[in-house]
């Protein structure tokens, strides 16, 4: 049996402008994480997961290729990450083989209401990562977070690919997305390995980041649901009866993470706490300059209690629901009263720490 896992993460600057070629966020990888177990099976594979209901989804072959046909359920990201690496594997003359998934995880609640924490990505990084054992394919991290871009990019054509290099590296990141329309494109006309190498990598990268080791990060779920891909097609893409996002807002995102990522490598809480309250503003405009939602009242709740305690808060990610984070001192003494305002108005401290980091990022 392989077994492989991957972090969930949250964005803690940059949302919405990373979606666009070359602009930069910060993202955390986060120590909850889902686990997908491999083992070899004949005849046809299978994926066993509560998100499929109890019935395993299964997958066979076209007979004499490596396309995957489905059976009781559309393509969605695990198989699509089967798709892309088995792609690979026939560019490299390896000869295709069957196998299950068990796949599990810590990124929602009893329920299973998801906490907004990048399941999407995280599986499918565990995904390519089993399959790259289980093949024995010797790629680098960098590789594994390319194709599990171009397998998420074939589902999700506007996701940033954040989530994904927070689930791959770990850790603290500064991130820049990639041109993912003309990598589908170079894709459909020359394959994934020819993807892997190609020139529409440009402009995108991964560094890591130190957060200011006198700031404790606090993160707080709403309850409440969230679409990253409904909110950020709504924003970038208005309709008559709102006016377009204000055109300075890519600059002045990519403004506050050059500050913040300064702030974090000069240890320097007090601009790190400046920032994030920056940041904040800054989805608010958006949210209002676009007429969407990104701000909701639990998460605007979760920022004033948090504010009120000296701290400095915001929502994460896409917002419209799902997780808010704070960053408060160390040593302030207020996190207990953040955690009881918090909970006083329905918002559960999910108690999250950051996930190790995995190894050296290469150069994409």
């Amino acid at each position: 049996m392989i077994v492989t896992r991957a972090p969930g993460k949250l964005f803690i600057a940059g949302e919405y402008a990373v979606v666009s070629p070359a602009e930069p966020a910060v993202l955390v990888a986060v120590d909850r994480c889902i686990t997908v177990r491999l083992t070899e099976s004949e005849d046809a594979g299978r994926i066993h997961s509560s998100e499929y209901g109890r019935a395993p989804l299964v997958w066979r072959r076209e007979q004499g290729g490596e396309a995957i046909v489905v059976e009781h359920r559309p393509a969605d990201y695990v198989l699509s990450a089967i798709s892309t690496v088995e792609e690979l594997c026939a560019s490299r003359g390896a000869s295709p083989r069957y196998f299950d998934l068990d796949i599990s995880s810590e990124l929602d609640d009893a329920d299973g209401r998801k906490f907004g924490l990048g399941s999407s990505a995280a599986v499918t990084v565990a995904t390519v990562a089993a399959l790259d054992e289980f093949y024995a394919l010797g790629l680098s991290a960098a590789e594994r977070f390319k194709l599990a871009l171009l397998a998420t990019i074939a589902i999700a054509p506007n996701a940033s690919g954040g989530d994904l290099a927070a689930s791959t590296f770990g850790g603290w990141i500064r991130y820049s997305s990639p041109d993912r329309a003309a990598l589908r494109a170079h894709r459909e006309a020359h394959g994934v390995a020819s993807a892997l190498e190609c020139s529409e990598w440009a402009g995108s990268g991964v560094r890591r980041i130190t957060p200011p080791e006198s700031l404790r990060l606090l993160v707080g779920w709403t309850g409440s649901p969230a679409s990253t891909e409904h909110l950020v097609k709504r924003v970038h893409t208005p309709g008559e009866a709102k006016p377009r996002p204000f055109t300075s807002f890519a600059a002045e995102s990519r403004s506050l993470v050059d500050d913040l990522v300064a702030a974090c490598d000069a240890d320097d809480p007090e601009k790190a706490l400046k920032t994030i309250r920056a940041a904040r503003t800054l989805l608010q405009r958006l949210g209002e300059s676009s007429g969407s939602l990104i701000e909701t009242e639990a998460l605007e709740h979760l920022c004033e209690i948090a504010e009120a305690q000296g701290a400095a808060a915001k929502p994460s990610g896409a917002g419209g629901g799902d997780c808010g984070i704070a960053l408060t001192r160390e040593d302030s003494g207020t996190t207990e009263a953040i955690l009881t305002g918090w909970a006083a108005h329905g918002i559960r401290h999910l108690g999250l720490g950051t996930h190790r980091e995995e190894g050296d990022i290469d150069e994409f």
